[in-house]
């Protein structure tokens, strides 16, 4: 089916949020290192996050109207990937079956869902579903703090880190450690949203955000290279931290002319495509990957020979494009629209450069252009038991 797309689209965040799900579920299939320095899609998704947030918070009166309304938007998606895979991990069998009040978390996420070998690779991305839930509740507490010290509240969130890499005082459990330092790790990107969205970043020169984008990702690189990690630099939080703001810092002081994109009507069909089953893409690609192996041997890929990885490939994506297909709608849904089938737009869309969004889920938003913010009144628990490391990585 067929929607009529809104006239007004931030194209240019439209195409980040593109580029940032391709690159994570390539990464997933392909985990080179490489692919992280090229492109840190999570630091960008958690700054596009907080853009979008910032924008919601000073349109609506209600802060729990904001923070409801993201959740509505996210969740829906989130308990189909549960419907279908916690009674898959019962019937295949758990190895170490944690109490059934720990499966509260496949319902609000605030630590990590508890998960079994089978289901493992499928829930290695919900720690970014899980660091949303967090940011966008702290988002008030967040932007009170970045209205009255700017450069210090998105400062701090790495200085935390540093600290506490030098001098540990976690808690025990895992699951606080994880969400914490994922918490801490992308803060500053979510932050550094709220001054792409007051216009602060564009007051400053360009040369000027050029030279320190440089400055932190080169800071990023060198952190990472005293403190080396065999999972890479992803697996470094200070480094990552560091390594995602300067890239962050630099894609949205700019607000190029998308002008290119709109009249390549496929591609930008694609873009439309992509941006409306954003969380379906993510939630479901690692699972499209862990079966397309069985799938393959027994379709005897291995046939191919030299091909064979790409083979491998086309079956993924076989495999990913029906489940977008068959799940993609609970998006729609979410968001009070008409269950659409396939969501490819009709019409012409105007673009907008560095325009905000409105009120919509961060993966998928729409954006409209930038007002003046307005103040705003004023793994942990249980559930979340710890997971070990699959072939997956954590942090993409």
């Amino acid at each position: 089916m067929a929607e009529t797309r809104p006239a007004r689209r931030d194209r240019y965040f439209d195409l980040l949020r593109v580029l940032a799900i391709v690159r994570v579920s390539v990464f997933h299939m392909f985990p080179y290192a490489l692919l992280e320095l090229v492109f840190p899609s999570m630091g960008v998704m958690f700054a596009l996050a907080g853009s979008l947030m910032a924008n919601s918070l000073q349109r609506s009166p209600s802060v729990m109207t904001v923070i409801r309304g993201r959740l509505r938007r996210l969740l829906p998606a989130y308990w189909l990937l549960a419907v279908v895979l916690v009674p898959a991990m019962f019937l295949v069998g758990w190895e170490e079956r944690p109490p059934l009040w720990h499966l509260i978390a496949w319902i609000v996420p605030f630590v990590d869902p508890p998960t079994s070998g089978f289901g493992m690779q499928a829930t290695e991305v919900l720690w970014y579903l899980v660091t949303y839930l967090w940011l966008v509740t702290l988002s008030p507490i967040l932007l009170w703090l970045y209205r009255r010290m700017r450069l210090v509240a998105i400062v701090a969130p790495v200085v935390v880190l540093l600290v506490l890499s030098v001098h540990p005082i976690w808690p025990a459990n895992e699951n606080y450690q994880e969400v914490a330092t994922n918490i801490l790790m992308y803060a500053s990107c979510w932050m550094l949203g709220f001054a792409h969205r007051d216009g602060s970043l564009k007051r400053i020169p360009g040369l000027l955000v050029t030279v320190l984008a440089a400055v932190l990702v080169t800071a990023g690189l060198a952190w990472s290279w005293q403190h080396p990690d065999a999972g890479g630099i992803k697996e470094i939080p200070v480094a990552y931290a560091v390594y995602n703001a300067g890239f962050v810092l630099f894609l949205l002081r700019w607000s190029p002319s998308m002008e290119w994109l709109t009249k390549r009507r496929f591609l930008d069909g694609w873009v439309t495509l992509i941006n409306a089953r954003a969380v379906t893409i993510y939630l479901w690609n690692n699972v499209a990957i862990a079966l397309c192996f069985p799938v393959g041997d027994a379709l005897e890929v291995w046939r191919l020979g030299g091909l064979f990885e790409i083979g491998y490939v086309v079956v993924a994506l076989a495999l990913l494009v029906n489940a977008v297909l068959f799940f993609g709608w609970v998006e729609d849904v979410a968001a009070r629209k008409r269950a659409r089938f396939l969501p490819w737009p009709v019409g012409s869309t105007e673009p907008v450069a560095g325009e905000p969004a409105k009120s919509q889920p961060d993966l998928t938003a729409t954006v409209v252009a930038p007002m003046p913010l307005r103040p705003v009144p004023a793994r942990a628990t249980a559930p979340g038991a710890p997971h070990g490391r699959a072939a997956v990585p954590v942090r993409h």
